[in-house]
């Protein structure tokens, strides 16, 4: 117990310090290339912080704790909306990017709605796997389509580095933050395993809240940098690879039961904080921003959601 809270809190640490390296490479290495904030959102910042679930899936499905894979998908995406943009909102308003309402949103309640008919029945098979997979190269295109004509909005915000520099920090930071993620969730699941939870409960809180720490804390350094294209794009990728590429794991390793608390209880809060999020830009868009009362109520949804798992588990 002793090693694993000092894991907990060495983690947590360097995963605050990395995240704020990690965001200053990537978006000195965007400067550098004519990349826009939200194609490094989309695509290096989600790539490297969706890794720490797809790691931690893979190790559990290995050794036969599907049901911990499975929640660490939906929890993480839980915790990337109610969690990570709550709180980031809470920190400093979020900017409504017209192009991520019309494009990479839609994509987004697309892919739930498709990770939804792939759980509908209760199983997770090799098939439904690749069905995950291919919807994951589609929407990488799909993403990848017209995105590098961006502007960043704050240049005078991103730090003066050379190529090598802003390369070297871009992945020392990420190599970090996988690092630490994986420090800090092997504390949190000792620690919860000592107390008999459930593998499902630990993926959807424990190692959900773990492996969404890299995405709380680029996106808080990035919307205190006024990167705020990053931080929501952030969210928005991570959530479209969490159920393409991070639900499908368990399949490829063997047919997967999906416990009926999953499909009754934690999909539809996942589908439904996912289609507020959509709803709230729509609402918003006028005003032009997420503000500190849309972030507070996601934080307090997601609040509400643990105080369920917590008394489903007691």
């Amino acid at each position: 117990m002793l090693y694993s809270a000092l894991a907990l809190i060495f983690g947590l640490g360097l995963l605050v310090w990395s995240a704020d390296r990690f965001i200053d490479g990537a978006a000195a290495t965007a400067r550098n290339m004519g990349m826009s904030p939200l194609l490094i959102g989309m695509t290096i910042i989600s790539i490297g912080t969706s890794a720490p679930e797809i790691l931690v899936s893979a190790i559990a499905s290995m050794e036969g704790n599907p049901g911990l894979a499975i929640g660490n998908a939906l929890g993480s995406n839980i915790a990337n909306i109610g969690l990570v943009l709550g709180i980031t909102a809470l920190i400093a308003p979020l900017p409504i990017n017209m192009k991520l309402m019309k494009k990479e949103i839609p994509l987004l309640l697309g892919v739930t709605l498709i990770a939804g008919a792939v759980l509908l029945d209760g199983n997770l098979s090799l098939m439904d796997a690749f069905i995950l997979v291919t919807c994951l190269v589609l929407s990488l295109l799909w993403m990848f389509k017209g995105d590098g004509e961006g502007e960043f909005d704050h240049p005078e915000d991103i730090p003066e580095m050379n190529g090598k520099k802003a390369w070297f920090w871009l992945v020392i930071g990420l190599v970090l933050l996988v690092a630490s993620s994986r420090i800090l969730v092997w504390g949190a699941v000792n620690i919860a395993q000592h107390f008999g939870v459930s593998d499902l409960v630990i993926g959807l809180t424990i190692v959900a809240i773990g492996t969404s720490l890299p995405e709380l804390a680029a996106s808080v350094a990035s919307a205190l940098k006024n990167h705020h294209e990053i931080a929501l794009g952030n969210v928005v990728g991570s959530n479209i690879f969490n159920l393409l590429a991070v639900l499908p794991v368990p399949g490829f390793f063997a047919a997967t039961a999906v416990e009926g608390e999953v499909m009754s209880r934690d999909f539809p809060v996942m589908a439904g904080l996912t289609f507020l999020l959509a709803a709230l830009i729509i609402l918003m868009r006028k005003k032009g921003r997420i503000s500190r009362g849309e972030g507070g109520l996601l934080t307090a949804i997601y609040a509400g959601y643990l105080y369920v798992i917590y008394l489903a588990a007691v």
